[in-house]
């Protein structure tokens, strides 16, 4: 069984403010700004820690915007399914922006923002993959088939997912994730995985649209 990570906690700063200095938690700062950072591998912890953002946005302003930036391998699918449904429960429109990598289920939640709110990087790198055990897989002959039948249901619900939030066919996902499919910025857009390229903010160029 996979462990959970500890949460990792970007190093503080100092603020200038009218009566002097003060420090500053990154996450707290971000959340202010309602933007939530997934930039870990998906497991109970992470989960956890992106669900409960999304539920203190939605509380504090439930007709505002959240934006959700994924830089992640991956991992758990159990886990991010935990994200994925908060995702959609929530009432608040999510903003996913992919910048760095979404990979395997990491690359499910990018696809599941809010129609026409969903970005990528120029630099970006997506894979798409099937789900695989992450470990080596030990027991009984009966225990075996409940792990492979529980194996083919993750993989449906990944196609599943992938059909609902990019607009391809069940033929198409299939064979997308048959193998690593590693995709950058524009393709990803041509997939369907995202709406938009977002440039590098200093150009005068607009965001790009490819479908």
């Amino acid at each position: 069984m996979t462990r959970p990570s500890a949460h990792r906690v970007p190093p503080g700063f100092t603020e200038r403010t009218a009566s002097g200095h003060r420090a500053m938690d990154p996450c707290a700062k971000l959340l202010q700004e309602r933007i939530v950072l997934l930039g870990t591998p998906i497991d109970e912890t992470s989960a956890n820690d992106v669900t409960a953002r999304f539920l203190y946005l939605e509380h504090q302003a439930p007709d505002r915007d959240i934006s959700l930036y994924v830089n992640s391998p991956g991992g758990s699918f159990h886990a991010m399914s935990a994200i994925y449904d908060t995702l959609r429960h929530v009432t608040c429109d999510v903003e996913t922006i992919c910048l760095g990598r979404a990979e395997g289920t990491a690359v499910l939640l990018l696809a599941a923002g809010t129609p026409g709110k969903r970005s990528v990087l120029p630099g970006a790198r997506l894979v798409l993959r099937q789900p695989a055990l992450t470990e080596p897989v030990e027991g009984r002959a009966s225990d075996l088939v409940v792990r492979a039948e529980e194996l083919s249901r993750i993989r449906s619900r990944t196609e599943e997912m992938l059909v609902r939030h990019t607009g391809r066919t069940a033929e198409q996902v299939r064979s997308d994730i048959e193998r690593d499919t590693v995709l950058d910025a524009r393709a990803a857009v041509e997939r369907g995985l995202a709406d938009r390229i977002v440039p590098d903010r200093r150009g005068a160029h607009p965001a790009v649209g490819v479908r």
